[in-house]
């Protein structure tokens, strides 16, 4: 295990490097941003100063550098007879940079996000993932559910 690496929450001061880190995810899956990189870099982290509550970044950083990042959303679930409080988890925007990829720490990340979730008292996590890195995901606990189905929706407009 690399003595370097520290997996812990995303400190607010650093979440203009998540935001960097969450550009370049963009540039390198899905091509042209419609935004600016300063624009987004404000926009991302006043989002994020505004969703303490309901998302939680995680960050993986060897040596004070940022090199991972992976956000656990929280969802707040219908009350029940049998538990009043309930909340489900999904995982988000995970990503390594590139120079570091396929050396387990990808792994380290999901693991430290599920424990996290555990703390949480969550229910389940989801995650949408690519299919390269599907494999990851399994071997870290995550598995195909026959109950849990989703609908795509072509978003027209912003969303709120």
């Amino acid at each position: 295990m690399d003595n370097n690496i520290t997996v812990r929450p995303a400190a607010p001061h650093e979440l203009d490097v998540v935001a960097g880190l969450r550009w370049q995810w963009i540039l390198e899956n899905e091509g042209v941003p419609v935004t600016g990189r300063d624009e987004f870099v404000q926009y991302f982290t006043t989002w994020a100063r505004q969703n303490t509550s309901s998302h939680r970044c995680m960050v993986l950083v060897r040596d004070e550098v940022l090199i991972a990042m992976a956000w656990l959303a929280v969802l707040q679930r219908v009350p029940s007879p049998r538990a009043l409080q309930r909340a489900s988890g999904d995982l988000q925007c995970v990503y390594v940079v590139p120079g570091e990829r396929d050396s387990g720490l990808g792994g380290r990340l999901i693991d430290a996000v599920l424990t996290r979730a555990g703390e949480l008292g969550l229910e389940r996590v989801t995650v949408h993932s690519s299919p390269r890195a599907i494999p990851a995901y399994s071997r870290h606990g995550f598995e195909p559910s026959p109950r849990l189905l989703h609908a795509h929706i072509a978003r027209t407009t912003s969303c709120p």
